[in-house]
């Protein structure tokens, strides 16, 4: 059977960019189970408590949510449970020193597989204020307000 190649993305953290200021993004491995990794090829997960946190010299994933297996018997795993990254050493002291600066936290962004390995990008991010909130959704809608209007004036010919 051939190796995969590629990027499949399994979920995403679509709220995560609305909700903080993205300022260094790591991929790292996760330790799984072989449920967990079969649910995973299925396209099942949910990152939307999820958070990482640093543990002495190890870095953890919490609360994301892969769902059980279907076809799994006694040896499922739990759905929502603590699960390692494999990082490199250096990265997680520059994260964790960063994280104690204050202000900062760990963010998981999405899970995908790459080459055939389960992985998570996770994000050292600072959360946005409501205000800030509300002026990157008005930059936003803005940006697409004169991108409409320049594809009806091409249109027209104008």
């Amino acid at each position: 059977m051939p190796r995969e190649r590629g990027q499949k993305v399994v979920a995403t953290n679509r709220k995560a960019r609305h909700d903080y200021t993205i300022e260094d993004t790591y991929e790292a491995g996760m330790v799984l189970t072989g449920t967990e990794v079969k649910s995973l090829r299925a396209g099942r997960a949910s990152l939307v408590d999820g958070y990482a946190f640093v543990d002495g010299n190890e870095a953890w994933l919490d609360a994301v949510h892969i769902p059980e297996y279907n076809e799994g018997t006694w040896t499922n795993h739990p759905p929502r449970r603590k699960r390692k990254l494999l990082l490199h050493k250096e990265q997680i002291i520059k994260i964790a020193n960063k994280v104690k600066e204050g202000g900062y936290t760990l963010v998981p962004l999405s899970i995908y597989f790459s080459d055939g390995r389960a992985k998570v990008e996770i994000a050292v991010a600072k959360g946005k204020r409501e205000y800030d909130k509300r002026q990157a959704l008005r930059e936003k809608q803005d940006k697409r307000e004169a991108e409409r209007a320049m594809r009806t004036r091409n249109l027209r010919g104008e």
